[in-house]
């Protein structure tokens, strides 16, 4: 975090991810990866605005979503069980995104943000 303009930038993202025997371990990465993204974003800063009852950034090009500057070095590990089913990733790798940022921030301020997006204009002091 920033102390002078409390703007928080997320370093490193590091998940665990088992979902059985892995078939495609390549396309299983990329899904992983790609999650981890997706929640850094939700996490962080994408949300959809009203106003006086409509919705202000209604487009791609008004809707903030993770951008190269946003993404972090990223580790994915998988745990290839071979004695389970595969079961596929679908969205599951996105889950535990928000709380370890959370968790995070909490770690480096003190502050506890328990809504999403937590940061959307930057850390304000409690």
């Amino acid at each position: 975090m920033d102390k002078k303009s409390n703007a928080v930038q997320v370093v490193r993202l590091v998940e665990a991810f088992e979902c059985g025997a892995i078939v495609n371990p390549d396309g299983l990465r990329n899904q992983v990866i790609g999650a981890m993204i997706q929640g850094l974003g939700g996490a962080l800063f994408e949300a959809i605005e009203f106003e006086n009852g409509r919705i202000k950034n209604p487009r791609f090009s008004s809707y903030r979503v993770p951008r190269f500057r946003d993404v972090p070095e990223i580790e994915a590990t998988l745990l290839d069980r071979k004695d389970l089913p595969s079961a596929g990733a679908g969205e599951t790798p996105i889950m535990a995104v928000a709380p370890a940022i959370g968790n995070a921030i909490f770690d480096a301020t003190g502050i506890r943000l328990n809504n999403l997006p937590m940061i959307p204009n930057g850390l304000r002091p409690a």
